[in-house]
């Protein structure tokens, strides 16, 4: 988990390490909102899964643009934030609920 503050920087950092296929599965701390960020040849591929549901693709000069927009409206008001690393995106992992505890 990171702080919320630190979220543009260390996307930025671990999406520029990610080969082609990995993603980024970014959510909120409660996990009931979630933003995947996809790993193309020549791009990436941002999925926002929460207060609005967005599917673009844009180079690295984009995603840091918009990421800013995005931590505004999908984690308005949370102070943590989760990032996991995944392997071999595919699309049944887009809607993934969270586990019930």
């Amino acid at each position: 988990m990171i702080a919320k503050e630190n979220l543009k920087t260390i996307i930025c950092q671990k999406a520029q390490d990610l080969e082609v296929g990995q993603y980024l599965d970014i959510r909120s701390y409660k996990r009931n909102r979630s933003v995947l960020l996809v790993r193309l040849q020549d791009s990436y591929r941002l999925i926002e899964n929460g207060f609005r549901k967005l599917d673009i693709n844009l180079d690295f000069d984009g995603l840091k643009a918009i990421l800013k927009i995005i931590e505004r409206i999908e984690f308005p008001r949370s102070h943590t934030i989760r990032i996991y690393k995944m392997d071999n995106f595919d699309e049944t992992k887009m809607n993934l609920k969270r586990k019930k505890l």
